[in-house]
């Protein structure tokens, strides 16, 4: 029985770690071949410390491992013309492009009206410009394959509500949700279907590192893991305290497949019941 993806290939940013890897070794499992894209270095104003070159390698490793080819990159988000290239010189190599997972990020936290300029842009350029910037890289390729595809976009429970003291975080994923109905109109003729996924809090370094923390956990200067998985975890409907990045990856798959195939212009929350508690 082949896999839900056999034979085609995948372009997932942010793949260096967290809900990247685990959405290129789910991918890989049903039979993707995968391009990895990663800045692979600290990203100035944010709280999300930096990726590495050897999680990149990590992630080529694990995909390597199920018998599955991947192109590893690393490039910004931010940098269109780089981002352009590394697109190119993977579907030279791979033969086509069938899937785009836009989920590279940062973090960060102020309030709307006491952040400076650079953190607040920052922001805006890496989780939405970025998105934007991704899909410019490689709808083109996906057009030329004249086969379909589908594009995931990461948003966050944050693009369907307000939430406070991340007011540029908020403002950036509430675009991708309309960045992403824009393009399931455009792109519906050619048999493109875009859908976002919107976790909760995750399981990966962009929520379990000291400063996003500290702001779960208010007058705790160093909070223990227990205090703020009791603080995550009372945000939620059903009784965990993070999401882990294998149930985006899933529903990344869901939408990348076959399955999902009159899927498109939707907003799928991988929220645990945090949007209807």
């Amino acid at each position: 029985m082949s896999g839900r993806l056999e034979g085609k290939v995948a372009l997932i940013t942010g793949a260096a770690r967290g809900m990247g890897r685990a959405q290129a070794v789910r991918f890989a499992q049903e039979g993707a071949d995968i391009v990895a894209v990663d800045v692979c270095a600290p990203v100035e104003h944010a709280t999300t410390p930096g990726a590495s070159p050897h999680d990149l390698a990590e992630t080529v490793r694990l995909v390597e491992s199920l018998g599955r080819k991947i192109c590893p990159f690393e490039v910004d988000v931010r940098d269109q013309p780089s981002l352009d290239d590394a697109v190119a010189q993977a579907v030279a190599t791979l033969g086509r492009l069938d899937v785009v997972c836009a989920t590279a990020g940062i973090s960060s936290s102020g309030r709307a009206t006491e952040m400076d300029t650079e953190r607040w842009q920052t922001m805006l350029d890496v989780n939405l410009t970025g998105v934007w910037r991704t899909c410019k890289a490689a709808i083109p390729h996906i057009l030329d394959g004249g086969r379909g595809g589908s594009i995931v976009l990461i948003s966050s429970i944050a693009g369907l509500r307000g939430l406070v003291s991340v007011g540029h975080y908020t403002a950036a994923k509430h675009g991708v949700v309309g960045l992403m109905k824009s393009l399931a109109n455009e792109l519906a003729p050619q048999r493109v279907r875009v859908n976002t996924i919107h976790p909760a809090n995750t399981r990966t370094p962009m929520v379990e590192n000291p400063a996003t923390m500290r702001t779960f956990c208010p007058g705790a200067e160093d909070p223990t893991r227990e205090q703020f998985e009791a603080a995550l975890q009372s945000m939620h409907l059903l009784p965990v305290p993070l999401i882990e990045p294998e149930d985006i990856a899933n529903a990344s798959l869901f939408l990348a497949s076959e399955e999902s195939r009159y899927v498109t212009g939707v907003t799928l929350p991988v929220d645990a019941g945090h949007c209807v508690k």
